[in-house]
């Protein structure tokens, strides 16, 4: 069974004591960001990992379920699967050495064009694996299949938060995208 790599935008952190729940719900495979203070509450969230699954669809609704219930009053609502990666992951990924992803970012050796970063936290850059993907011209099957479940869980993300009670049930979503993402990605 894959893993997937993905995040998951949260209404809120998570407080200290909502994290042993979680932990022991999923065995410390997620990430989350916390508080300790109730005045930081009003900043979204957000939660990370590489969950297996037999499609992103399932896996992504089965860390969406930890996260809510793990914490009362925390709703998921955006996910992410186009992972920002350090350039360690990048060598990692692409099977190069630190040196040689350093020489593409800076242009000095390899072809020119590596991507920007997208940002940069504590003086580290970070990549769009995406991106990175496309410069050192890998097909990555996960990503493929991302977009359009992204999408759609996104969208049945925002309808759950709109109109709750025409949203269909999470198992309902992950069986739909079963039958279609074959056929889409």
């Amino acid at each position: 069974m894959p893993s997937y790599d993905f995040a998951l935008i949260l209404s809120r952190p998570l407080y200290e004591d909502e994290l042993d729940p979680l932990f022991g719900r999923t065995h410390g495979a997620v990430t989350v960001s916390i508080i300790s203070e109730p005045q930081h509450a009003d900043r979204p969230g957000n939660a990370s990992c590489s969950w297996p699954g037999t499609t992103l669809a399932a896996a992504i609704m089965e860390v969406v379920a930890h996260v809510e219930d793990s914490a009362p009053g925390v709703h998921v609502v955006q996910v992410e699967a186009d992972p920002l990666l350090t350039i360690r992951d990048i060598a990692e990924r692409v099977g190069r050495s630190l040196d040689s992803v350093r020489h593409a970012i800076t242009g000095s050796r390899g072809a020119a064009g590596f991507p920007s970063s997208e940002m940069s936290t504590a003086g580290h850059r970070l990549w769009r694996w995406s991106k990175v993907a496309a410069y050192y011209g890998l097909d990555d099957p996960q990503l493929v299949e991302a977009k359009p479940t992204v999408q759609a869980i996104n969208g049945w993300l925002a309808l759950r938060d709109v109109v709750p009670d025409v949203a269909p049930a999470a198992e309902e979503v992950t069986s739909a995208l079963s039958l279609v993402i074959p056929h889409v990605a």
